[in-house]
């Protein structure tokens, strides 16, 4: 997925991803040069069928300026994004007005609600950040700092349980999941490797 007047990030595969300094493996690479980009899958997944979702990513090096809870410093070297339906008749006046931009600009309404993981630079891990732009964007803290950094991270995640701590109400059906490396705010570079992705 491209986004309007942003230069799109390079995902490709490499099967010379680094798994520490005794091996390789083959993994998803994305590069960011200034530059955001998606690559998701749709999906229609009821929501009593909500489970487990599992997925591992590395990280060589955090983006300096970045902090995603402002405008200008929302960029992050990975994300795990989910999509879900729910009842756009909710939204505020405000994301009413976006979701009808969204739709002129790209032909679609925007996902009643985003749940993104993240690696932040400084809040805590467990910190739920609120996108600047959207309410309806709400971001997971689960790696902070520099710890972890050029090697495999593993997750399971509950997606009913983080929803719920994340937007204080049920989910509604997962239309969608992407990763999503970018750069573009802080107009910096940043890399990072994602692993398989699973829902269980």
């Amino acid at each position: 997925m491209q986004f309007p007047n942003k230069e799109p990030t390079l995902y490709d595969l490499d099967h010379q991803a680094p798994i520490n300094a005794q091996g390789l493996r083959s993994a998803l690479r994305a590069q960011a040069n200034a530059s955001a980009s998606m690559l998701r899958t749709a999906l229609n997944i009821s929501p009593e069928d909500l489970k487990q979702v599992h997925f591992s990513w590395l990280v060589p090096a955090l983006i300096k300026e970045a902090d995603m809870a402002t405008r200008q410093g929302d960029d992050s070297p990975v994300r795990l994004v989910l999509a879900f339906e729910g009842d756009r008749g909710n939204f505020s006046a405000k994301d009413a007005a976006l979701n009808e931009l969204t739709r002129l600009v790209t032909g679609k309404e925007m996902p009643y609600a985003t749940l993104m993981y993240v690696w932040c630079n400084k809040r805590p891990v467990g910190s739920i950040i609120h996108n600047a732009r959207t309410d309806r964007i709400r971001k997971i803290v689960i790696e902070s700092g520099p710890q972890g950094l050029r090697q495999w991270r593993n997750y399971e995640r509950d997606i009913r349980a983080d929803f719920e701590a994340a937007f204080g109400e049920a989910p509604g059906k997962l239309v969608g999941i992407g990763i999503m490396t970018d750069s573009d705010n802080t107009q910096s570079q940043t890399q990072a490797w994602y692993g398989k992705i699973s829902l269980q």
